[in-house]
């Protein structure tokens, strides 16, 4: 679920790209917490690749909003 392309947000409506923000948000804390506490990570790529899409969530639900 992790990876959003640009398209895909532009073609979505901004409470549909809300809902996909909220869900990476809980699988990012999902997989800090876990790594946090197991020391080791099974995928340590997952968690940089999650704070770069929800990046690119917030700032393609900013640039819609001026937008309109």
């Amino acid at each position: 679920m992790a990876i959003l392309r640009s398209k895909e947000l532009w073609e979505m409506e901004i409470e549909d790209i809300r809902e996909k923000l909220d869900e990476l948000k809980v699988e990012l804390a999902k997989n800090v917490s876990k790594s946090a506490a197991a020391g080791v990570n099974e995928n340590p790529g997952k968690i940089r690749e999650l704070k770069r899409t929800i990046a690119r969530v917030l700032t393609i639900m900013s640039q819609k909003q001026k937008e309109n």
